[in-house]
């Protein structure tokens, strides 16, 4: 493997204005499938909002006196119309409010990070741009423009700033791209996603961050 990756950067008109470095040790790992499968089921379960509830017999409102007497009827004795068998009773072994997040150490995650960004670099589906929009104002049309001189395909993941407002607003409502910042760049997101779509100045942020201890860790 070499050191480094490249790939072209295009600008909003669509035409080269140079060339990205795409660092060997975040974009051209080996991709641990196991390892992002753990990752990616503790983030989805992490998501999970963990109210549902049930009530249980005790819960359930009414039923306090016995349906019928204990003996003569030539029925099964029965103590309350709110045990599970009756219609309206509690309801046995039911969900109830519980956390669903796992502890997944920060390696992991930076660590399958690595490795779906290897997989969609290696497919050349990893791309940089100076910018979706030629001027100083939002442009939808001409980020599209900027995306289909890129790629095609359905699902694009774009990394931005956290301040750059003029790419947040030209995508922000376009179906089929979805935006986060640099430091909220996941596994989930990457995996989901055809194509990933980096600004300059995105990368750059992405690449001082966290992710980048990759050289310490590997060691």
């Amino acid at each position: 493997m070499s050191d480094t990756l490249t790939v072209d950067v295009l600008d909003a008109q669509g035409t080269k204005a140079g060339q990205a470095e795409l660092p060997a040790d975040v974009f051209d790992v080996q991709t641990n499938v196991p390892l992002i499968h753990q990752v990616v089921v503790a983030q989805r379960a992490a998501a999970r909002q963990g109210t549902h509830d049930t009530k249980s017999r005790g819960e359930v409102r009414g039923g306090g006196r016995k349906p019928y007497k204990q003996k003569g009827t030539g029925r099964a004795r029965q103590g309350s119309t709110r045990a599970p068998q009756f219609a309206g009773g509690g309801v046995v072994h039911g969900p109830t409010p519980r956390d669903y997040s796992q502890r997944t150490p920060k390696k992991m995650k930076a660590a399958a990070l690595r490795g779906a960004l290897s997989d969609r670099a290696r497919a050349g589906r990893v791309h940089v741009v100076t910018g979706f929009a030629p001027g100083t104002a939002p442009s939808t049309k001409s980020a599209l423009n900027v995306l289909a001189n890129l790629s095609g395909r359905k699902n694009v993941l774009v990394v931005v700033e956290r301040s750059d407002e003029i790419t947040w607003k030209s995508l922000r409502n376009v179906e089929r791209v979805h935006l986060l910042v640099a430091d909220q760049l996941n596994t989930y997101d990457v995996l989901i996603s055809d194509d990933v779509v980096f600004t300059q100045g995105a990368l750059d942020a992405f690449l001082a961050g966290p992710v980048k201890g990759a050289k310490e860790e590997s060691k």
